[in-house]
């Protein structure tokens, strides 16, 4: 959705068409509860934040000005009730990587599919398996800002809107949490290629 449909939208709620928001929730619900599931590693959670987002987010809307994409908006409520939500419960989560994309196929952060042997399948779990296991060793600022770039494909623009920092403030810390989750891959022995690739560039 563009941020000119989003706005059109957004300016019929506000105008009292409380319908139009279901637009908004049927465009995003699958990121929200994606990004939800990864932050609290728990499919019963997910739907809870989920559904809580949504409620802050039109009680919000009123005071949406949009001089942010409604999307990324929203995904700074996300991020919030799922943190407040860890730090309630406290204890780290489990995160999982199980997820669909709009095809209906398994989303996994940067773990290329690029055979189907036995062999390459049992590679490709225990893979996932690790970086599963990394994400959740991160601190809970790292995993987010993390999940962020590399599942929501957020922009460090956009990343910066929906956390509150500078783009070259984003930058870095995605960085140092790439590089967290490198140190635990490497000893783990299974650091996917992108991963490496990704670091040493500082993208």
């Amino acid at each position: 959705m563009t941020r000119e449909e989003e706005q059109a939208i957004v300016r019929r709620v506000q105008d009292g068409d409380v319908n139009a928001f279901g637009d908004l929730v049927a465009a995003y619900e699958k990121n929200v509860y994606n990004l939800a599931l990864r932050m609290t590693g728990s499919a019963q959670d997910a739907e809870d934040m989920a559904q809580e987002a949504f409620l802050k987010a039109y009680s919000s809307l009123a005071g949406f000005r949009g001089e942010s994409k409604f999307s990324v908006w929203l995904y700074r409520i996300v991020s919030n009730v799922c943190l407040d939500f860890l730090r309630k419960k406290g204890k780290r989560q489990t995160v999982s990587l199980s997820a669909e994309d709009d095809d209906g196929e398994d989303v996994v952060l940067d773990v290329p599919d690029t055979a189907q042997s036995p062999e390459a399948l049992l590679e490709k779990k225990l893979t996932r398996d690790a970086v599963r296991r990394g994400l959740a060793s991160l601190p809970e600022d790292a995993r987010q800002i993390l999940l962020l770039r590399e599942i929501q494909g957020l922009s460090y623009e956009e990343i910066g809107e929906t956390l509150g920092l500078e783009a070259g403030t984003v930058k870095s810390r995605i960085f140092r949490a790439r590089k967290k989750l490198c140190a635990f891959l490497l000893d783990d022995g299974n650091i996917p290629d992108s991963f490496s690739s990704s670091l040493s560039r500082g993208g």
